[in-house]
């Protein structure tokens, strides 16, 4: 497949994969890295059908001085990319490591008595370049390479509530985004570079990384569905505002996208515990991919985790423990099976949804940085909205507001009407 046929609207189904969390060791993997338990995870997520993996190497390993990136590890990378092609599974590399399962992993360069804003400081800045452009082309020639993502959900040290923040302004991270992918598409040119926010850019007021930055910047858009944001305590495992949160977010993107048919890449959505009991994750996971495979331009659904993390390893938060697809012991579990049932019958017969005709308004002040953009989030008029529009039986999708009168927008996407929040009821 090329990389034109990937970004093409509706040619093919969604791609369906998962994060790959090493059954062994976890991230901490890079430190012993072993291939044949890198091979044997592989083996158990191919077996499910899956037909690609997003990996993260940890950025203080790969590059623990500003002027050395280790080779080694560049190597090790390589391996693993090499091991999933043979596998049939192909690979997106996220760089920035950054942020994982509530642990911060950032180089000691940019910490403590070497304190230096990673989005504004200069030779932070040429360091991240220098270490994203060898990891892209290290990778350029592998044909089951797909692209770079920026870093995982990076966006969270720029703001509250991270305890240390590294404060910038929306412009700021515009500018960090762009050079960031530009030192991507440098190494390798034309894939799928990207970057990832969690839910703070699409429902947190005055978080610096807005939906602009997601719908605008980079090759696709990309969004982390976690219900645990309030959604399952607010409305309930069962609600439908559960089951369609992922749905939401890929809908509600598009509002801010340039492109009529912009791709959404659900990158992360998982079933959490307490808030999804392991008896409930099986439904809760069908819900969710049904709910999402509902939407026009959907790239694709990569779970989180293929995994369990090990018990062994402390200090996690709970929720961390049990997302996997697998056990630890390489056992599918009763989500798996799901996973794999829902790539099998899309394998079977495939039918691009229909556009969403509805369309909510979605006003949160200025576009670029969206400063009312709460009104978005669980409890706001337009996540409500969206939901009773649902349970009534439409299908809606978001425009911004100041299109919401643009004939040609409208009909570029498919829509026939317009609804206001308030008027939901």
């Amino acid at each position: 497949m090329t990389a034109d046929q990937d970004r093409t609207p509706d040619a093919r189904a969604p791609r369906f994969g998962v994060n790959y969390t090493p059954a062994e060791g976890w991230f901490h993997h890079w430190l012993d890295f072993d291939l044949d338990a890198v091979r044997a995870d592989l083996d158990s997520i191919a077996e499910l059908g899956l037909d690609h993996v997003r990996v993260f190497p940890l950025w203080p390993l790969f590059q623990p001085n500003r002027t050395l990136i280790r080779p080694r590890a560049v190597e090790q990378l390589v391996e693993l990319v090499d091991a999933a092609g043979e596998r049939g599974l192909d690979v997106s590399v996220d760089g920035l490591q950054g942020h994982l399962s509530s642990f911060d992993f950032q180089p000691s360069w940019t910490q403590t008595w070497h304190r230096r804003n990673i989005f504004t400081d200069p030779l932070v800045i040429s360091g991240q370049t220098a270490y994203l452009r060898t990891l892209a082309a290290a990778l350029d020639d592998r044909p089951n390479f797909l692209g770079m993502t920026v870093g995982n959900e990076i966006n969270q040290f720029s703001g509250d509530p991270h305890p240390d923040p590294d404060r910038i302004t929306p412009e700021q991270a515009e500018d960090w985004l762009r050079r960031m992918l530009a030192a991507c598409e440098d190494g390798a040119p034309g894939r799928l570079h990207l970057h990832a926010s969690y839910d703070a850019a699409w429902y947190l007021d005055e978080h610096p990384f807005t939906p602009w930055h997601s719908a605008r910047i980079g090759a696709a858009t990309a969004v982390h569905s976690w219900v645990f944001n309030g959604t399952a305590q607010r409305y309930g495992a069962h609600s439908t505002a559960a089951a369609q949160h992922a749905a939401y977010l890929v809908e509600l993107s598009k509002a801010w996208a340039a492109e009529p048919h912009r791709p959404v890449w659900l990158q992360e959505v998982g079933a959490p515990a307490p808030h999804i009991t392991a008896e409930d994750a099986a439904r809760f996971t069908g819900d969710t991919v049904a709910a999402v495979l509902d939407c026009p331009d959907l790239w694709g659904v990569t779970w989180w985790c293929s995994h369990d993390v090990d018990r062994s390893l402390a200090d996690f938060p709970e929720v961390e423990y049990s997302l996997g697809l697998l056990t630890t012991d390489r056992r599918v579990k009763p989500a798996g099976l799901r996973i794999a049932a829902a790539v099998d019958e899309l394998r079977k017969g495939w039918r691009p949804p229909r556009p969403r005709g509805t369309a909510l308004v979605v006003d949160t002040g200025d576009a670029v940085t969206s400063p009312k953009r709460s009104v978005c989030g669980p409890g706001g008029a337009v996540f409500e909205a969206f939901m009773r529009l649902t349970e009534a039986g439409a299908r809606p999708t978001a425009v911004l507001a100041e299109h919401a009168a643009d004939p040609a927008h409208l009909a570029a996407r498919g829509i026939t009407e317009v609804v206001h929040p308030d008027d939901v009821r």
